[in-house]
């Protein structure tokens, strides 16, 4: 998603979510196994304001509440997305993680652990750190790699923790994205870690322009040759309803227009032995927009390529931001209806 907001209005979620969820939250121990379909909301927040950085947190940035957690488990959920700033958890190229952002990591994962959850580290930085792109002079590549063998280290239990390599990773060419991607999983398991991984395609990671080719090569080509030493990582991809695919607008294309589009992609994924995850998708509020969402969402049955989905979005400082998830007054979103009849 290439939104990122500015400090918005405060939505408080309704104490009477908060009870009743609490009671319905599953007591069990997260899966997040290659038997399990993950599906579940990106909770924003944590990623707000990267202008403002480090930021200080409840005023720049925020992450999410206990009861949001409840809510979205209560509704059948059992996995959320939690985007963040590399810079804010690694304030010096390969230097030491930061102990406060580590702690807000981790009582999160615990709070996600708590209630039969998974969590997904998304590192939602377009494939820059401090706006210079990956494999840059300023940002080499090894310095990402460092990154991600430090967060192993942390948060190495597979049965929680699923690492979200990178969001959107715009910034960095395909092929130069496929190959730092590559090298970083495979220095993931070197650590010994045995979480799943989601290795986001390259630009948007969009669905619709998956065949594409952009400088000679496209993203079905090049991840095609994708492979994890454990055959424990699934391709990311994002998919938005409006005319542009950007998650911005506030119309709808046709809900017919996902029928090929995603038919298209399964394909792929069956003749490259790649299994998917659809990491970013969501619509506004109107009727065609729905049929649009319910549309996507029918697209995903086929558990052997597609592995699960994460609606964007929903968190405490999203306001009226029109694909906005999270309940209001006591009452589910229009989209959180449908999305119940998938999980």
């Amino acid at each position: 998603m290439s939104l990122i907001p500015a400090r918005l209005a405060r939505q408080t979620i309704g104490l009477l979510w908060g009870l009743v969820a609490g009671l319905a939250a599953p007591l069990a121990a997260a899966s997040c196994g290659q038997d399990v379909a993950l599906k579940g909301i990106n909770l924003a927040g944590a990623e707000f304001n990267g202008s403002k950085l480090p930021g200080v947190l409840n005023k720049d940035y925020v992450y999410p509440k206990e009861a949001e957690f409840d809510y979205f488990a209560s509704i059948g959920a059992n996995v959320i997305r939690l985007p963040f700033r590399w810079e804010r958890i690694q304030p010096s190229l390969s230097g030491e993680l930061d102990p406060a952002e580590l702690r807000h990591l981790e009582k999160t994962v615990a709070i996600a652990k708590a209630r039969g959850m998974c969590l997904i580290l998304d590192v939602h930085n377009y494939g820059t750190y401090r706006g210079k792109p990956i494999g840059s002079p300023e940002v080499p590549a090894r310095t990402f790699i460092d990154l991600w063998t430090r967060l192993a280290a942390r948060f190495g239990d597979p049965s929680v923790v699923v690492f979200g390599l990178m969001n959107e990773p715009f910034k960095v060419p395909i092929e130069q994205w496929a190959s730092t991607a590559q090298q970083t999983v495979d220095a993931i398991r070197k650590t010994g870690a045995e979480n799943l991984i989601l290795v986001s395609g390259a630009r948007w990671s969009g669905v619709h322009e998956w065949e594409k080719l952009k400088s000679g090569t496209s993203n079905a080509n090049t991840f095609a040759r994708f492979r994890d030493p454990l055959n424990r990582s699934w391709i990311e991809v994002h998919q938005y309803a409006d005319p542009h695919y950007a998650g911005t607008g506030q119309t709808c294309v046709p809900a017919a227009n996902f029928t090929r589009m995603f038919a298209n992609i399964t394909r792929w994924a069956k003749n490259n032995n790649q299994r998917l995850f659809l990491g970013e998708f969501g619509t506004p509020a109107s009727q065609a927009c729905l049929e649009a969402l319910d549309a996507m969402l029918a697209q995903l049955k086929d558990e052997t390529v597609w592995r699960g989905w994460t609606y964007w979005a929903a968190g405490s400082w999203l306001g009226g931001y029109p694909l906005n998830v999270s309940p209001g007054n006591g009452r589910d979103a229009p989209q959180a209806e449908i999305l119940r009849r998938y999980f």
